[in-house]
């Protein structure tokens, strides 16, 4: 089975940073695309960023980029997504997600995506 578990939210400032790490399991890791969502409640699904495993290729949402960095190591089948510059904006329930990479274009959109992990929580105060 495909697992994906995130780690590393937790509390931060305005300003500060923080590194969410995703590792995942049970796939063959270059096949698949990574992704980074995140939910409020109430609100959709909002898709931050994702990375092609295989060639690097990345996304990132009009709203975390210049900000958030997202990198991968292929060794550890984990992808990291680096949040510089956080805002209280950015507080939410972080998820990763995991999609074949089946097209030209990096995956973006939740449908996209085959499996999710439980996601951690990242809360930035003001």
């Amino acid at each position: 089975d495909v697992q994906l578990q995130a780690s590393g939210g937790g509390l931060v400032q305005a300003g500060g940073s923080l590194r969410v790490s995703c590792t995942a399991s049970g796939l063959t890791f270059d096949d698949y695309a990574i992704g980074w969502f995140r939910q409020v409640p109430g609100k959709p699904r909002e898709g931050v960023s994702s990375i092609s495993i295989s060639d690097g290729r990345t996304y990132y949402s009009a709203s975390v980029k210049g900000r958030f960095t997202i990198s991968s190591d292929n060794a550890k089948n984990t992808v990291y997504l680096q949040m510089n510059s956080l805002k209280p904006e950015d507080t939410a329930h972080y998820y990763c997600a995991a999609a074949l990479t089946l097209g030209a274009a990096v995956p973006r959109e939740p449908h996209e995506f085959d499996h999710w992990g439980q996601g951690t929580q990242v809360t930035v105060s003001s």
